[in-house]
């Protein structure tokens, strides 16, 4: 289709709609950005931070991109974060990961789908990275298969988990964070997993509010992890 006649009609419409229901909502909308919320999500087109989180356009900053994944030299995701918690001065950073991710299942099968496997790369380091914790579901010897859940799908949620946790660790290491630690001013990061199964969302252990507190979210993230192996979890 040349136009996008649908998706203009469907715009006005929701227009129209939001005004009647909330009259000068856009007016007002115009007018200024101060949200509380930094959403570091996955770029799959069913994890709308917005509607999962009950939130209006204009509550919430939101960076996406394949797997949630954040690296240090990542200056698109940097600029994101520097302007989120300079600029609009966001009180908590969420980073969000999801079951079912496609990102996630490539990295962690070794699947190539060619440039984008230079990306998930650092997926995969964190799968190296917890290999001991993974090798059960890698020979089938996991409790999972007792409770009639398929092992490689186990493993892909618990990866889900695993890297969420570790992308907080980068988050909270970048200088960005850090600086504004030093200044003494509050934002805090947050490990979370939504399932698509059920559209609920979890926190993995607590949010990281300063340098002192990361090791211990680590260490709880991973114990909390661990206990929960082999529950369904997609």
């Amino acid at each position: 289709m040349k136009y996008l006649t649908k998706l203009m009609e469907q715009n006005r419409q929701w227009v129209e709609d939001t005004n009647k229901e909330k009259p000068g909502f856009f007016e007002n909308l115009s007018k200024q950005q101060n949200p509380e919320y930094l959403w570091i999500g996955c770029s799959d087109s069913r994890v709308p931070a917005n509607q999962i989180l009950g939130l209006l356009p204009g509550d919430i900053f939101v960076h996406r991109n394949v797997a949630n994944v954040v690296v240090h030299s990542d200056l698109n995701f940097l600029s994101v974060l520097q302007y989120a918690v300079d600029v609009l001065k966001v009180k908590h950073i969420l980073v969000c990961g999801h079951y079912g991710c496609g990102g996630i299942k490539a990295a962690t099968l070794n699947e190539s789908h060619g440039l984008i496997d230079n990306w998930l790369r650092h997926v995969q380091d964190v799968h190296y990275k917890h290999k001991e914790l993974l090798k059960p579901f890698d020979h089938g010897e996991c409790e999972a298969l007792a409770q009639g859940i398929d092992c490689k799908e186990q493993k892909h949620a618990v990866m889900c988990e695993l890297n969420v946790v570790e992308q907080v660790i980068n988050v909270a290491k970048t200088t960005v964070i850090q600086d504004a630690w030093q200044r003494g001013q509050k934002v805090m990061v947050h490990a979370c997993v939504y399932a698509l199964s059920n559209g609920l969302l979890q926190q993995i252990a607590f949010g990281v509010a300063d340098n002192d507190e990361i090791e211990d979210f680590y260490d709880k993230a991973l114990t909390s992890i661990q206990r929960n192996l082999y529950k369904a979890k997609m």
